[in-house]
């Protein structure tokens, strides 16, 4: 394999599920959603993703959310992010710093997104061993998640803080970022409030 090219054998998955879901009243990725729980919609798309580890990064409710996590698939490698109040940089950095020496890159997932359409992710993945930076879905002209980051941009990722996520990162790599269209709006859809459950 050249230098630098990503391939499943090397791409991880993220699914960030530390916060605390203070617009939702507490207890959100825990919520029920289908036949389980809400955050079993991130995690069944990270699973699905062409990926050898799926890694859950934890804050709140931190002991319940690992243990619905372990009970969807024990193979699940939970990681605390002891600093997860200071919003989602802090979680990212984490689970990016949790990551073998020899990731390729890593998909990161909203554990508050469970209609992620799972067929984009080998595109996805496809792009980036093409040469891409990273990778992110659209629906409509609109960027979505997850998005897919190559190992080129982990230092990046190591040095966010706040509440902006990758959002900076991405926006920084014009044209070495690739959009992948959606089949639908699973990209988009996220749960903040109760009343988004039925949406």
């Amino acid at each position: 394999m050249a230098t630098g090219e990503a391939s499943e054998e090397t791409l991880e998955a993220v699914v960030l599920a530390a916060g605390s879901g203070s617009r939702f009243g507490g207890g959100k990725l825990l919520a029920s959603w289908g036949a389980g729980l809400l955050l079993e919609g991130a995690l069944a798309a990270a699973f699905a993703a062409p990926v050898r580890s799926v890694t859950v990064v934890i804050g709140a409710d931190a002991e319940a959310v690992a243990a619905a996590a372990r009970s969807f698939d024990p193979r699940v490698l939970v990681v605390h992010a002891p600093d997860h109040a200071e919003g989602m940089g802090a979680s990212l950095r984490a689970g990016i710093a949790s990551l073998p020496p020899d990731a390729a890159g890593a998909f990161v997932f909203l554990g508050d997104m469970p209609r992620v359409p799972t067929a984009i992710l080998r595109r996805m993945a496809e792009a980036l061993a093409g040469g891409a930076a990273a990778a992110a879905p659209v629906f409509e002209g609109r960027r979505g998640n997850p998005v897919l980051l190559s190992r080129a941009l982990f230092p990046d990722l190591l040095a966010l803080t706040g509440d902006a996520g990758a959002r900076g990162v991405l926006q920084a790599l014009g044209g070495r970022l690739a959009l992948v269209e959606s089949p639908d709006d699973g990209v988009l859809f996220d749960v903040d409030r109760p009343g988004d459950l039925n949406r």
